[in-house]
Order: C-alpha cells, then sequence, then structure tokens
C-alpha cells in the first residue's frame, strides 16, 4: 500500500482473460495503486444486475506478470461492491475504472452494458468512474491505442477531478493511435438496437434462440457519440443515474389526483 498516490479499482464485464482489462491495468500502473476484481467468466450485457440468489465468492490469484487480482463469481456491479465493501473496505477508494471492453457502448448500449454498470455503480458511491470500451468485437483485438488513450484520461482526470456522481462513458475508435483526431466530451446518441432471435433447434429437438441484431441511428443532430466516432475521435459522454423525463413533466399532470 501507497497512501500517496491514488488507491484504483479496476474492473470489467469480459472476464480476468480478457486483454481489455490487462490493457487498463497498465494504463493505470504509472499513475496510482491498482487493485483488480473481476467476474469469473464473461458477464457481457447484465447491465446493473446483482447477485442476489446465490452467496458471492471471492479468490485471489496472480497472473503470469505476476500482478494479483481477485475473481468472483459475481456480476461487474458485484465487483464494485466487493471491491469497496470486502477488499477496501478501510480505505478510501479514489477512482473506479471500468473495461477496457471489447466493444462499442455508445448510444443506447451503455445501457445494456456491464462495464458501464460497473462505472455507474461507483458514481452511486461518488467515487469518481470511468468505463471505457473499444470499437472491436474481437477477443485479439489491438488494445495499443486504448491503452494510449486510457493512461492520458486516466492522468487527466486525477489532475483534474470531475463530479464524482457521474461516470464517464469513453468510446475509442477502432483505428491506429496516429490515425485518432483527438477527444470530444459527446451527449449519448437517440438509437435503438434492431433484434433478431436467431432460432436453432439442439440435439433433443428443443428450440433455442440466440440475440442478434444491429445499431439505429435515429440522431439527426450534431455533438452526439456516435458521429464523433465516425469521425475517429474519441468519445468521452458523461452520464448520470437520474432517468427523469423533466420535458414532460407538466404533460403529465392530468394523471395527478
Amino acid at each position: 500500500m501507497n497512501p500517496s498516490k491514488p488507491l484504483i479499482l479496476i474492473t470489467n464485464d469480459d472476464g480476468y482473460e480478457a486483454k481489455g482489462i490487462w490493457a487498463l491495468v497498465k494504463a493505470a500502473l504509472p499513475h496510482g495503486e491498482v487493485v483488480i476484481i473481476t467476474p469469473d467468466t464473461p458477464r457481457s450485457g447484465m447491465s446493473h444486475a446483482i447477485t442476489m440468489n446465490v452467496p458471492l465468492r471471492i479468490k485471489k490469484f496472480v497472473n503470469s506478470d505476476g500482478i494479483a487480482y481477485y475473481r468472483t463469481n459475481g456480476t461487474p456491479v458485484d465487483c464494485v461492491k466487493l471491491g469497496q465493501k470486502v477488499i477496501l473496505k478501510d480505505r478510501k477508494i479514489d477512482l473506479i475504472l471500468s473495461g477496457i471492453n471489447h466493444g462499442s457502448n455508445s448510444s443506447v448500449s451503455l445501457l445494456y452494458s456491464g462495464t458501464m454498470a460497473a462505472a455507474i455503480e461507483g458514481s452511486f458511491e461518488n467515487i469518481p468512474s470511468i468505463g471505457f470500451s473499444l470499437l472491436d468485437y474481437s477477443s485479439e483485438a489491438d488494445f495499443t491505442a486504448a491503452e494510449a488513450v486510457a493512461s492520458d484520461i486516466i492522468a487527466k482526470v486525477i489532475a483534474n477531478p470531475f463530479p464524482a456522481n457521474i461516470a464517464l462513458n469513453v468510446n475509442i475508435p477502432k483505428v491506429p493511435l496516429k490515425e485518432i483526431k483527438g477527444y470530444k466530451i459527446t451527449r449519448q446518441t437517440k438509437g435503438y438496437w434492431n433484434e433478431d432471435l436467431i432460432e436453432n433447434i439442439d440435439a433433443f429437438g428443443t428450440p433455442y434462440y440466440w440475440i442478434s441484431g444491429y445499431l439505429v441511428n435515429t440522431d439527426s443532430g450534431t455533438g452526439n457519440c456516435e458521429e464523433a466516432l465516425a469521425h475517429h475521435f474519441v468519445s468521452i459522454n458523461p452520464v448520470q443515474t437520474d432517468l427523469t423525463a423533466y420535458p414532460v413533466l407538466n404533460d403529465l399532470k392530468f394523471l395527478e389526483k
């Protein structure tokens, strides 16, 4: 432990074997004391799920580079809770980092994302939190540029703290570092997932389904995350937990009694 360095908790939703989390660890190590806890299997698409029906368990491991980390049978949000309430229960966490996710969490995808849910959980506790995602779904994705971007952003937010009750949704385009044009502060793109349920038949003759789909961008405005990414900018989208639809509060007064 080094009390002079910021304490950084790192998690993800792709599990401990994902390249993305180790790229994020490398990005964070120069900036603070790093503690890592991951799900023991991939938990993509878990959103803000927590584990209620089985006990949560934690085990400590050391990876091939000699870096210690924890694994749990829980979700990404469980990882943050366990990190804060168990592993680091007597210490103040200065920064929570989640990712680097294998695939985009822009637009409405952030609502399904376990990566972003972990970051948002940190904001519940007033801990500055950032979710990082790379627009490459491949398990063998090249995280060179993403690691450099993450390290730069980590350094900036440590030097210039942002409000602790928000989380930053950082999406990084799938291009070499030299082709990234810069960073843009963005708003969430309006859109939805056009989904299809692909049916197959198992060995016992019973149907089963895989969800497939693609993002439909319905946003005609500017300054949104998809626009920034399309032009090879890193998108930094501040998000909050208040989902109230303020513009229609007065329109719904007729329902009051």
